[in-house]
């Protein structure tokens, strides 16, 4: 893919964000993945999550596609305690503490909806960008700015679940 096109720009954004995660997640425990640095505090569980439920729902209402977290049985993996439409905004302490899951799960999640990503972001052009996807916002929300932010959101969940990933490895080697 070439990077100098919008396209090509946005899989390389999206392959960015899937890197990050990769490095947050990667041989953490289940444990290690559900600590929180504080009683209140994000796990690195319910961040990856939070961030991967928010580009599958986004995307999906950009592309006008189903969440793969419904139709490729993802909800069901996770058994998470609340509602199918979950996303983690508004969540509360306890629900996000009852995000727990193995590296296993949440990169097989994050994988499936980057591979999805890629293929929807793939083919869009400059043209495609001014498109409106989102008419409950003024101004109305169009693709260009809708994936802007999901990378922007993902990007600052993924650096945040590397911070807690290095409070848990220092705190386990103290």
């Amino acid at each position: 893919m070439n990077p100098v096109n919008s396209s090509g720009l946005l899989v390389d954004s999206f392959g960015r964000v899937k890197e990050a995660v990769h490095e947050a997640v990667e041989g953490l425990t289940e444990d290690e993945l559900a600590a929180r640095i504080d009683p209140d505090a994000n796990s690195v569980a319910w961040l990856v999550w939070h961030l991967t439920r928010i580009q599958d729902d986004h995307l999906a209402g950009a592309f006008d596609t189903a969440q793969l977290w419904v139709s490729d049985g993802w909800e069901t993996r996770f058994g998470l305690p609340f509602s199918r439409r979950a996303t983690g905004y508004g969540q509360t302490s306890a629900q996000v503490g009852a995000v727990r899951a193995s590296a296993e799960l949440l990169l097989g999640y994050h994988d499936a909806v980057h591979a999805r990503t890629v293929e929807l972001v793939g083919t869009v052009t400059n043209a495609d960008l001014g498109r409106v996807v989102d008419t409950s916002w003024d101004p109305p929300v169009t693709l260009g700015v809708r994936l802007v932010s999901v990378i922007a959101d993902d990007l600052q969940h993924a650096g945040q679940a590397a911070f807690v990933r290095g409070v848990v490895e220092r705190r386990a080697s103290v």
